[in-house]
């Protein structure tokens, strides 16, 4: 990969790309590990980030994730449900684990555990909210990298990418360009051989945002899968009238060869329903020669 210098058009691109995403949004709190990563403070009390430190952290995981030389030693975990599909973007395209939802805990502590991992390198998304991950990865020595807010605890982070990791586009455009990095510095994404992914694929849906566009699959008649219509059922008819009594006196008939007359005529009882003929039974030797 070819070294990316300030004013380079690619590094402006990913910045503006940043920048429209409001990575560069804190909150009105800064923590005092922080405060380096700060470009200034707004009027309303909001911390703005140094978005060119952010880029340059950014640089500095993707190397470290490159150094790893098998990519399941990777894993990539967001308890927070905004990063959760960006999660599993990240780790469809450079081939490491992904863990989206609630930690279990004892994951890289309890040897005996079913989910047990035990992985080289740990990228988590808040801080705050996957504090129990951070945890247990200071006990097993691992290194972590994540995307820090300022008033994120830096307890235990070894790489903090200072970033708004509280909004869905920013924690998605995060995950995007961290990912697009790792994949040029492993030459797969080349000046000739671009990226097709678009950072829209690694932001969070609603569900009723994928009920409306049909991803659930319910819509078969957009995509030329309209079903016939069944065929009716033997001996159903839209008429109540002459034809159902019709049938009704044929039965009746064909079990007692009359209709019914005196106590049940009177009594207003029905003709009872023929009932089923047995079937004659076959000996499993004649199998062959009956079928």
């Amino acid at each position: 990969m070819a070294p990316v210098t300030a004013a380079s058009p690619a590094r402006e691109a990913d910045i503006a790309l940043l920048l429209a995403a409001q990575v560069h949004l804190g909150t009105k709190n800064c923590n005092y590990q922080m405060e380096r990563y700060v470009y200034r403070r707004r009027n309303d009390g909001i911390y703005v980030i140094n978005l060119e430190k952010t880029y340059e952290k950014l640089v500095m995981a993707a190397r470290v994730i490159v150094a790893i030389e098998n990519p399941q030693d990777i894993v990539v975990q967001s308890a927070r449900p905004y990063g959760q599909r960006a999660v599993f973007k990240f780790a469809q395209y450079l081939g490491c684990k992904s863990m989206a939802g609630r930690h279990t805990p004892g994951t890289f502590t309890n040897q005996i555990q079913k989910n047990f991992e035990e992985p080289r390198l740990l990228v988590l998304t808040d801080p705050r909210t996957d504090h129990q991950p951070i945890t247990e990865t200071a006990y097993v020595n691992i290194p972590t990298i994540a995307f820090c807010d300022t008033d994120s605890p830096m307890a235990h982070v070894d790489i903090a990418i200072p970033a708004n990791n509280k909004g869905k586009h920013s924690i998605g455009a995060l995950y995007f360009l961290l990912a697009r990095m790792v994949l040029q510095m492993r030459d797969v994404v080349t000046p000739t051989n671009p990226w097709e992914v678009v950072v829209d694929l690694f932001f969070y849906r609603e569900p009723e945002e994928a009920k409306e566009d049909g991803e659930d699959g319910g819509d078969f008649q957009a995509e030329g899968f309209a079903q016939a219509a069944l065929p009716a059922p033997a001996g159903s008819s839209d008429m109540w009238g002459a034809e159902a009594n019709e049938g009704t006196a044929a039965i009746s008939a064909g079990y007692g060869g009359e209709a019914p007359t005196g106590f049940e005529s009177a009594g207003g009882f029905e003709a009872a329903v023929a009932p089923i003929q047995p079937v004659a039974y076959v000996a499993p030797a004649d199998f062959g020669g009956e079928y």
